[in-house]
């Protein structure tokens, strides 16, 4: 496989010729974070994060082949923020959930990551890391690896859910009654009449309550 078509994780850091990298594949992947955390993930160009390590666009290419492999290492550098250290606690459900809020919260923390990570890219050391955890926790399960990956794949696909509401609200708070201005009695009664009588608040936390039902869907004996 040609060097720049191969994974930038199986790639050495520097090739065996040229001078010394100045900077590193970590402090590289945090200037670019720094700079989509502050302007949206189009902010992190090859020649901004030049600038923000004071170097030229030009040298960025010892250490990148292109913009994908940048966008590898800022989503991987992200991932290392999830707490993956310790032995699962022995609860497989407690356990998954509090990965899935620590989820949300790093999607929120950089709004970026979601369509960084909706990319076709390679899975770089964290994700294994990710992965590992999740079947770990898992392990005691009867289920085969089949359903494993693919609770994990919806509990993913529920965190981005939760995520995007989070980045649409943020952006443009919405008006109930704008948002349902187009019903109309003679259409949509039962819409209207819902909207009147409302009911007691839902309970609260919708996300842990999903998280939750989702998981014991899939994958409780």
């Amino acid at each position: 496989m040609p060097e720049t078509t191969r994974p930038i994780w199986s790639r050495p850091d520097r090739g065996a010729r040229g001078p010394q990298p100045e900077h590193s594949r970590a402090e590289i992947a945090q200037a670019a974070m720094r700079l989509a955390d502050a302007g949206g993930l189009e902010a992190a160009t090859m020649r901004a994060v030049a600038g923000e390590l004071g170097t030229a666009a030009a040298s960025l290419y010892r250490y990148l082949s292109s913009r994908d492999d940048l966008l590898d290492l800022m989503i991987d550098a992200a991932l290392g923020e999830l707490r993956l250290d310790g032995p699962p606690s022995g609860d497989w459900l407690e356990d998954l959930v509090a990965l899935a809020h620590q989820q949300l919260a790093l999607y929120r923390r950089h709004p970026w990551l979601m369509p960084a990570a909706l990319r076709r890219g390679a899975f770089g050391p964290r994700a294994m890391d990710y992965f590992e955890y999740c079947l770990r926790t898992m392990a005691p399960l009867p289920c085969g690896t089949a359903a494993k990956m693919e609770a994990v794949g919806v509990l993913t696909g529920l965190v981005t859910m939760f995520a995007a509401q989070s980045v649409a609200q943020s952006a443009t708070p919405h008006d109930p009654a704008a948002l349902f201005a187009a019903a109309t009695p003679q259409a949509h009664p039962y819409l209207l009449a819902a909207l009147a009588t409302p009911g007691p608040p839902p309970q609260p936390d919708l996300f842990d309550r999903l998280a939750r039902n989702v998981l014991r869907g899939l994958l409780a004996p």
